[in-house]
């Protein structure tokens, strides 16, 4: 019967909707919350959580390092630019899914002046990997920068 009990405390975990953890990192202008991570829930391949975007808000370029990203858009529009000079641009609504490969530059915007863009994020590792890269963005960033324990922001003009 041990093996029974086992499966009670270490199977199967629902996160309420409430309880998601916003002591990770943040950015101006978004609002991040790990629900699925190692601390939570002892995941140790997938991080999972939520990311409101505020109006307008665009982050620098960057990247994620070797990890892969999908962001699925719960509400408002999302832009997104990618490419050596983020010269590539697409947009997601609600319902869509966006994939993030390894290692691309990439830009995320809330392409709308008065809603807020509300995401679900899920990445490869619980590691946050997010490396600034020096692209001057075509859409410039409006005092949102990409922040988190291992990067610290710099300056847009």
């Amino acid at each position: 019967m041990a093996g029974h009990d086992h499966w009670k405390h270490n199977g199967v975990q629902v996160i309420k909707a409430g309880t998601l953890d916003s002591n990770t990192a943040q950015t101006p202008g978004m609002s991040r919350a790990a629900a699925i991570n190692a601390a939570r829930v002892g995941a140790q391949k997938i991080w999972a959580g939520t990311v409101t975007i505020d109006p307008d808000a665009k982050t620098g370029a960057h990247h994620h390092g070797a990890l892969e990203s999908v962001i699925f858009v719960i509400r408002g529009k999302a832009r997104m630019r990618w490419g050596e000079r983020l010269q590539y641009v697409a947009e997601a609504e609600a319902g869509d899914f966006i994939f993030v490969p390894p290692f691309v530059p990439h830009q995320e915007i809330n392409a709308s002046p008065d809603e807020r863009l509300e995401c679900v994020l899920v990445r490869s590792d619980n590691e946050a990997v997010v490396v600034n890269l020096d692209i001057q963005p075509i859409e410039k960033p409006q005092a949102v920068e990409w922040i988190d324990p291992i990067h610290r922001g710099h300056k847009h003009d």
